[in-house]
């Protein structure tokens, strides 16, 4: 399903044509969850170059998930008694949630980037626990998610959830833990035995001892200068009695071009192919260097690039959980509630997407790892739920898809109509005119071929909305629709 190499060869100059419906769509599936008909339409015609300023500005200007009443919640707001503590947290966390996954889903490149910086710097809230951390740790993904990544690697160091997950709440001097300095450098910004040595860890570790003062359960994590290791460490050859400021000063002074490599390597195989091609990241990685580590210009020069266009970038990356969902809400543009969303939410839970939870530290591997005999039945079913209640909500909004996707009602050939749709919801539509022939007769099958032919049908017709009905619950289920 999946390319074993990436052949696009397009580079990173910005792309030479007005964009048209497929580079729009190509943009927003992979810099949000999708998005309606009419916002394609309306940006038919700009450039790159404005679209991708334009999407990134409005990143940047986004209003933060709304802040709950129980944000700075620590552990003296709950009760004594265990059961009924856990009862309201797991309200909070759920009160929390609902909201994040509705912005999500809709808030495109800010949240498609703190999502991904979930699946970055990793936390696990079954680990944790707690309501006030998780909405604190959300809420700075948020906030630098476009921003400065020397800022944003020093802000989740010291992050409350983080803190937790990674045991840093328990490194005191004499007894450092190892678990954050191995994953800073490992995970989150030099790659997996890349510029560091197993005692620049050990010694990383030192410099990062001192967090330990805290109550127990949700309390704010703080730092203890007694539980401060004040010796000198070396960390990449220089010597001294280096802290957590001085960690992050000296991680990015040393190592700035594996720095840069790999979050641009991350980038790449997330928002274009997950094979990397070493002279674009590289080109990327320049971007990011020369201005200071700011993700905004790299971002840029990205989606401004004839590279990301390329059909070659069309069609090589398989959906997550999450994109099948919300990108397929999207798309459709049907009227979707709050307590859909969430079921969807679930059912992704169930088949190994589970929000706040990536499977383990190094987060959800993607691609692949999506597809099995088990998850694909639980995207059909999740997806077979979703169309089954729209169409009972207002079933006129599937006329009303086609009638957008089709060009108006004067479109009377089914054929062409049926095509339209599926190149709408397919990546590159279907393989073979088979596969279009099969999609054609199933959305002809409730009218009578006369009716075809006499030209007595049209977009109009009554028998419309069940005939989308049908072609889309085809749709949900072919190996072309895994894949964005």
């Amino acid at each position: 399903m999946l390319a074993k190499t990436n052949c696009n060869v397009a580079s990173l100059a910005p792309l030479g044509q007005p964009l048209e419906d497929k580079h729009i769509l190509h943009l927003f599936r992979r810099a949000g969850f999708g998005t309606s008909f009419d916002t394609i339409q309306s940006h038919v015609g700009k450039t790159a170059e404005q679209l991708a300023t334009e999407i990134i500005d409005e990143a940047i200007n986004m209003p933060l998930t709304a802040e709950p009443e129980w944000a700075a919640w620590d552990n003296t707001f709950y009760p004594a008694d265990g059961d009924e503590s856990r009862a309201i947290k797991r309200t909070q966390i759920n009160e929390w949630k609902e909201a994040y996954v509705n912005d999500l889903r809709v808030n495109n490149l800010r949240d498609r980037l703190s999502f991904f910086w979930h699946n970055h710097f990793v936390t696990e809230l079954r680990e944790y626990d707690c309501p006030s951390y998780l909405h604190e740790y959300i809420t700075l993904l948020q906030t630098h998610s476009v921003g400065n990544f020397r800022t944003f690697v020093y802000d989740i160091g010291i992050n409350n959830a983080m803190l937790k997950y990674l045991n840093g709440d328990k490194s005191g001097k004499g007894n450092p833990n190892e678990n954050y300095a191995r994953e800073l450098y490992e995970l989150f910004t030099l790659g997996e035995g890349i510029g560091y040595t197993e005692e620049d860890i050990k010694e990383t570790a030192r410099a990062l001892t001192g967090y330990v003062k805290r109550d127990e359960g949700c309390g704010p994590i703080l730092f203890n200068p007694n539980a401060f290791d004040t010796k000198t460490k070396t960390i990449f050859g220089l010597t001294g009695a280096w802290g957590y400021d001085d960690v992050i000063a000296i991680l990015f002074e040393q190592r700035p071009q594996e720095i840069a490599n790999f979050v641009c390597g991350k980038l790449y195989e997330f928002f274009v192919n997950p094979m990397q091609i070493p002279a674009i990241t590289q080109q990327l990685a320049d971007t990011f260097i020369a201005n200071d580590f700011e993700l905004a210009p790299v971002l840029a020069q990205l989606f401004s690039s004839e590279h990301f266009y390329d059909d070659e970038a069309r069609g090589v990356i398989i959906k997550s959980h999450f994109d099948v969902f919300f990108n397929f809400c999207n798309e459709t543009g049907f009227q979707t509630t709050t307590d859909m969303v969430m079921d969807g939410e679930n059912i992704c839970r169930m088949i190994g997407q589970e929000m706040f939870n990536p499977v383990d530290v190094a987060g959800w591997q993607r691609d692949r790892d999506w597809i099995g005999p088990s998850t694909l039945i639980g995207r059909w079913k999740m997806l077979e739920f979703y169309i089954d209640e729209t169409f009972g909500m207002d079933e006129d909004q599937f006329a009303n898809l086609a009638l957008d996707i089709a060009g108006g009602p004067a479109n009377i050939d089914p054929e062409d109509i049926t095509r339209k749709i599926v190149d709408w919801f397919l990546p590159f539509g279907f393989h073979t005119p088979d596969d279009y022939n099969i999609a054609i007769d199933i959305f002809k099958n409730r009218v009578p071929q006369n009716y075809f032919d006499d030209g007595s049908w049209n977009l109009l017709s009554p028998s419309v909305p069940g005939q989308v009905f049908d072609l889309l619950q085809h749709l949900i289920k072919q190996p072309e629709f895994q894949l964005k």
